[in-house]
């Protein structure tokens, strides 16, 4: 590793027969665990989880399929659903010796973080999302030509094969190009974090492209199960978004309330990556939600 969070004790742990996280730990009190997205690592977390540090346990994983973490072979649907990948994040926590904590996430860590809010009420206090909609609300928006602004979802959707090759096959091209268009201020992403993010990435194509496939299957099939139960989030909910509602034709607060019944939703002016291009944004929603 070429880069860590300031200040932070980093340690392997394992969450499954076969998967060890790598993750980062700094600072006492209540717990958070911070969930990076794509195509990054727990680092994209570095100056929140600084702050955070002040007055929280901060624990930051790389997800399993990620970054230093273990990257287990797509045995069958279940290995990288969001519902495995939650139980690997509720077995780290408690190896840990939290048996409640907070949790955030941003892009696919918080598709990890909404399932484990639906799986597990007990467990998870607060609940922060970045920048994504529950993954059955994502599928249901994207159609005709705007939906070209998501191709890559449709893309590693395919069966095991040609998706790994094409992205294989120009990595460094195909992650840097979200690292580029997603950012507004691409100065927030310094050469060697991103020289990190395009290595970790270009190490790890197969599990990427698997956690991704589970979202266009068994991810939206517990979707829909929760659905059909009437399964809402039952902690306080903090939601942060670019305004994708305005752009693609959707209320993306009135989407997440049928999710949340303690819901705060706010739109950002940041760019995709925000803990990064406005940390001090994310670390104010971050404090605000963990005081309700």
């Amino acid at each position: 590793m070429t880069s860590a969070i300031p200040g932070f004790d980093y340690q392997r742990v394992a969450v499954d027969d076969d998967v060890t996280l790598n993750v980062a730990v700094g600072g006492t009190g209540s717990p958070i665990v911070l969930l990076h997205g794509f195509p990054q690592t727990h680092l994209m977390w570095r100056h929140v989880a600084v702050d955070l540090a002040a007055d929280h346990t901060v624990i930051c994983p790389d997800l399993r399929g990620y970054g230093a973490s273990d990257k287990p072979a797509e045995r069958d649907a279940d290995t990288y659903s969001k519902r495995t990948m939650a139980a690997d994040i509720l077995t780290l926590a408690s190896e840990l010796g939290h048996e409640r904590f907070a949790l955030a996430g941003h892009d696919r860590g918080a598709l990890v973080a909404i399932r484990a809010g639906l799986d597990h009420p007990a467990t998870i206090t607060h609940l922060g999302t970045l920048d994504v909609l529950p993954t059955l609300d994502m599928w249901d928006i994207l159609h005709g030509p705007t939906a070209a602004v998501a191709f890559h979802l449709y893309l590693m959707a395919q069966p095991p094969g040609l998706p790994e090759q094409m992205i294989s096959a120009s990595a460094d091209a195909f992650f840097g190009y979200f690292l580029d268009v997603w950012a507004q201020n691409p100065q927030a992403i310094p050469a060697d974090v991103r020289a990190e993010y395009l290595k970790a990435s270009r190490d790890a194509v197969p599990s990427i492209v698997a956690d991704y496939r589970a979202s266009a299957g068994i991810d939206i099939e517990h979707d829909q199960t929760d659905r059909a139960a009437g399964n809402r989030l039952a902690m306080p909910v903090t939601v942060v978004q670019q305004d994708w509602g305005a752009a693609l034709g959707y209320d993306a607060a009135a989407l997440w309330r049928t999710w949340a019944a303690d819901l705060e939703h706010r739109t950002t002016s940041a760019g995709h990556f925000m803990a990064e291009e406005a940390p001090d944004e994310v670390i104010k929603v971050l404090r605000s939600l963990l005081a309700r």
